[in-house]
């Protein structure tokens, strides 16, 4: 067996001084979600972290433990300073979720449909309707047509924000379970994924806010301290601020 080359004392040197030459970079989430900070991430140029993928569920941004088997991902599209910029590009529900609530006898209908925001984002939205007993196909087709109907309109009335929003929440999938009622009941609906195909309106990355210069509050006026009476001399009475008993008159006694 050949013996592998050892590394010289240069080559573990460089190694060690390309590392140093990395810093780290904040990526946050875009404005629909506060800017909130998704995580770090290391590089040595800037420019190498445009393009980067990051994963986080709707748990890790809200705290809602009902949403832990939702994954967004993001893409870093600017860097600003330390500030790695990102925008949505599409979510998915977990495949144990799914499977859960894939069980027998049950009638799972999916659908993908791709639709445009009123903001000129392209989005395909992958929704799935799940019957508690076996449907005919009739109304699977039927209710694939309900659905496409709904999620259209629904996209191109809102923006690009309003409808992750209601994708995540379940506003969405609530409104197609409605609009399916007459023709099926059905048990549950949820947009198992979406992807985004065509970026719209985004918004310009604005600067951080200059600090304003903190003016000083104006002091206090300070009340004179009373004069001490010398060494050696009594001190001064005080002065009564009530009369004496034989001062007062007959009618305030």
């Amino acid at each position: 067996m050949a013996e592998q080359p050892k590394k010289t004392r240069t080559s573990a040197r460089k190694i060690k001084d390309r590392w140093k030459a990395k810093g780290w970079y904040n990526i946050l989430a875009p404005e629909m979600f506060n800017k909130q900070l998704l995580g770090e991430t290391v590089a040595d140029e800037s420019g190498k972290i445009v393009g980067r993928i990051a994963e986080v569920t709707v748990q890790d941004l809200t705290g809602d433990f009902s949403k832990m088997h939702i994954k967004l991902h993001f893409k870093v599209h600017h860097v600003q300073g330390q500030d790695a910029l990102t925008q949505f590009v599409g979510h998915a529900m977990t495949s144990d979720y799914v499977r859960r609530l894939t069980r027998r006898k049950r009638t799972r209908t999916d659908g993908t449909f791709d639709v445009a925001t009123k903001d000129a984002w392209k989005v395909r939205v992958k929704p799935m309707a799940i019957a508690d007993r076996r449907i005919q196909s009739s109304k699977q087709r039927v209710i694939r047509q309900i659905m496409e109907r709904v999620i259209r309109s629904t996209a191109a009335s809102q923006s690009m924000g309003e409808l992750v929003r209601g994708m995540i929440s379940g506003e969405l999938a609530k409104n197609i379970a409605i609009a399916c009622k007459p023709i099926q009941p059905i048990s549950r609906v949820e947009i198992r994924q979406s992807e985004v195909l065509e970026t719209g309106a985004v918004p310009e990355p604005t600067a951080a806010p200059a600090e304003a210069p903190v003016t000083p509050a104006p002091e206090a006026p300070v009340a004179p301290m009373p004069e001490m009476p010398a060494a050696g001399e009594p001190p001064a009475a005080e002065e009564e601020t009530e009369g004496s008993p034989e001062e007062l008159q007959p009618d305030d006694l």
